[in-house]
């Protein structure tokens, strides 16, 4: 009787310009061989990240035809033409944005692939070990930091020397999510002031765990998962008058504020940046929804009112190293939920995670 083949994992290599991340990296190889699967990485796929192919064939991986393979794992959406390069039947897990891409979701279910979008896996305590929002969201407030600090044209830390004293600098962070205690904690060890802002009061204690104050404003709006809630008409109007006043006298405001499907919030405006001074920084983390702030242009760094404004689309990209590392222990923690001990598919969408991340290919059942 002959052996059948094993299930392949694909590793493809990232197309979208600046997407230095992959979706696999070599100590996490022979984890997925050891569950009796073969994994497969396409050439150069690990480059941006600044790993050699050699370095995943000494892993026990095969440079060969990733597209090809019964598993595929991306970082950024495919494209259309790449969707082609999938054969029907396989398994697509990555970033696919389900709430705003829903062409590329349509092509998926019409190539017949069932796909598994891994900001769609459902927040709760099973599922954190699968939380790859959460894990690159880290790695973005962490760069936020360093990105306003060397537009900062003064000191972070309060520094004593001979010629006087520098005050430190004053860090604002609106939306404390993962990105902003992370924001939060990076800006107290390099000597910031910092205070922290969100609409969901329950988050004020890790605020004050970072080491920053909490600012209140008087407006709560817990919402489910984790998120906050959309405000009213009239909420949003109070909050961005007591913004306004409030942000007036920080030299860096960082924002983080998103509201899943929707447009971000404005939180600071064009007023707020007036009243920055000169030399400030904004970093808009939520540029790809919009921006948190009036004046944003994503993608982009402007001047405003000698205020810097920087809205970068993908910081993560830009410590490919250590963000792939934990994009890639997300991402195998969802392949061994998806194959049982044999290594072959077993794919129960009575779980809740596997029913909550799936969003193309569901009504086939496990391919």
């Amino acid at each position: 009787m002959v052996e059948p083949e094993p299930l392949s994992v694909g590793v493809v290599r990232e197309s979208l310009p600046g997407e230095r991340r992959v979706a696999l990296v070599p100590k996490l190889v022979s984890r997925l061989i050891r569950r009796k699967l073969r994994v497969l990485v396409e050439s150069g796929a690990g480059e941006g990240a600044a790993l050699a192919d050699e370095v995943f064939e000494e892993s026990g991986a095969e440079i060969g035809h990733a597209w090809q393979a019964d598993v595929v794992l991306k970082v950024a959406p495919p494209t259309q033409a790449e969707v082609t390069r999938l054969k029907p039947g396989a398994v697509l897990i990555g970033f696919l944005k389900p709430l705003s891409d829903v062409d590329g979701i349509a092509a998926l279910d019409r190539a017949g692939v069932t796909a598994f979008a891994m900001e769609s896996i459902p927040r709760i305590t099973r599922a954190q070990a699968m939380d790859a929002l959460s894990s690159q969201s880290s790695v973005a407030g962490y760069r936020s930091v360093l990105l306003a600090a060397e537009r900062l044209p003064r000191f972070f830390p309060m520094l004593t020397t001979a010629a006087g004293t520098v005050p430190p600098a004053k860090v604002l962070v609106l939306g404390v999510g993962v990105a902003g205690l992370q924001a939060l904690a990076t800006s107290k060890r390099l000597g910031a002031r910092t205070t922290g802002y969100d609409v969901r009061p329950e988050v004020a204690e890790q605020v004050r765990s970072v080491g920053a104050n909490w600012l209140d404003l008087g407006i709560e709006a817990a919402g489910e998962g984790g998120y906050a809630r959309e405000l009213t008409d009239d909420e949003r109007a109070e909050q961005q008058r007591r913004l306004t006043e409030a942000t007036t006298g920080f030299d860096v405001v960082i924002t983080t504020a998103l509201v899943p499907g929707r447009r971000a919030p404005t939180l600071v405006t064009a007023e707020a940046v007036r009243g920055m001074p000169a030399g400030g920084v904004v970093v808009d983390l939520a540029g790809e929804s919009g921006g948190n702030c009036e004046l944003t242009e994503p993608g982009k760094e402007i001047v405003a009112h000698d205020v810097t404004i920087c809205s970068p689309l993908n910081l993560a990209a830009e410590m490919p190293a250590h963000a792939s590392e934990l994009y890639a222990r997300n991402l195998t923690e969802l392949v061994e939920l998806l194959v049982d001990d044999d290594g072959k598919l077993a794919i129960d969408f009575s779980d809740e995670i596997v029913a909550g991340a799936c969003v193309a290919g569901r009504e086939r059942g496990a391919p």
